[in-house]
């Protein structure tokens, strides 16, 4: 695949992809899941500023956890989630749901039955379980990666394989900011970890759920 340059501005690929000058090529990120039997596979496209669009695929195949979900997530310039969709399919039902975010801050959320708008605490972050892509999100919003802070945030998480959608709160702090790897500190309920991150703020290793490979 042949890198993007500035030279392609505001040029439609021929996937029908319209990229902006600020534009990288896509890449396919992959993670493995370390104690459960799981793969998440995404085709990522980055903006030199904090701008996001992706598609991927997470696949379980445990005793205790066997689904598939899909989802396209959309970020803004300023950081914050757009729209995400989501599909999971179990061997029993397929569900799916949409989020998107409106002009004043309201989400309006559609499982497939019309949409309800929710305020979420004004979040302007989502996190899908097992989806290690969406702590990327709030790190490369607030630069977690490249300067120390300390954030406690409003997050709009999603359940999987249920699709069921609350409010949460997770906090992020720089513990460490290099060349190569940064280290921040996520904390949810009484769950904490310490998570790996390259220099684009997208997670190397999140120890006891995912590594990239």
């Amino acid at each position: 695949m042949n890198s993007f340059n500035t030279t392609d501005a505001g040029r439609v690929t021929s996937t029908g992809e319209t990229r902006s000058p600020s534009a990288r090529r896509p890449d396919m990120i992959t993670w493995q899941g370390i104690h459960e039997p799981r793969l998440e596979q995404v085709r990522l496209l980055l903006s030199s500023d904090q701008r996001l669009r992706a598609s991927g695929r997470l696949v379980a195949a445990g005793p205790n956890e066997q689904f598939n979900a899909s989802f396209e997530v959309s970020v803004g310039e300023s950081g914050q989630v757009n729209r995400l969709l989501l599909r999971t399919a179990t061997v029993l039902e397929e569900r799916q749901c949409s989020l998107s975010r409106t002009e004043d801050g309201a989400w309006l959320v559609d499982h497939g039955q019309g949409s309800k708008r929710e305020t979420f605490n004004d979040a302007l972050d989502v996190d899908v379980q097992f989806a290690v892509l969406f702590n990327a999100i709030p790190i490369r919003r607030l630069g977690l990666h490249r300067e120390p802070g300390e954030h406690a945030l409003p997050v709009v998480r999603v359940s999987l394989p249920d699709l069921s959608v609350k409010a949460v709160t997770q906090t992020y702090r720089t513990v460490s900011v290099g060349d190569e790897v940064s280290v921040v500190r996520f904390k949810s309920g009484g769950f904490e970890q310490n998570i790996k991150v390259d220099p684009n703020g997208l997670v190397v290793e999140y120890p006891l759920i995912s590594k990239r490979i």
